[in-house]
């Protein structure tokens, strides 16, 4: 059973990607011919033939303007992959993308790394998670991939 859930990128921060990404590049959708981009707007693997962006995304900076927090250097942007089109987000409330090595990068309110973790096995991801937001200067866990540090999703405590 999942305890956590993991968060998209926002519609309203995916409409504002779709038109020009956090680097101010104008979107350029291809067709995704081979399938497995991992989709930051839904949560899960493209499909041979779907439309899809490579934008770059900053991760923090809208939840940072919400909050008033001041990442200051850690106001990050990289690449991820949307649909090209609006769609209807995360089918379910399982977190994706926990079959390979991930890191989990811990914040605090102020927007400052605290630490992270290394999960190798995908029966310590909810575990880990568990950990990391039971330590009360964390507010939110990005869950990103080794291979690249690519940004896959956010976590937030309760």
């Amino acid at each position: 059973m999942t305890t956590h859930t993991a968060r998209p990128i926002a519609p309203a921060a995916l409409k504002e990607l779709r038109t020009a990404d956090d680097a101010g590049r104008p979107m350029s959708p291809v067709t995704d011919e081979e399938g497995g981009a991992m989709l930051r707007c839904c949560l899960r693997r493209s499909a041979p033939g779907e439309e899809i962006a490579l934008v770059s995304y900053a991760p923090l900076r809208r939840w940072a303007a919400r909050t008033g927090a001041d990442p200051g250097a850690y106001d990050e942007q990289g690449p991820v992959f949307i649909h090209a089109e609006e769609c209807p987000g995360p089918a379910g409330d399982a977190l994706p993308f926990t079959g390979n090595h991930r890191v989990l990068r811990r914040y605090s309110a102020d927007g400052r790394i605290l630490g992270g973790a290394l999960v190798t096995a995908p029966e310590d991801f909810e575990p880990a998670l568990t950990d990391a937001l039971g330590d009360p200067e964390v507010a939110l866990v990005h869950v990103r991939a080794v291979e690249y540090g690519c940004f896959l999703y956010e976590v937030r405590g309760a």
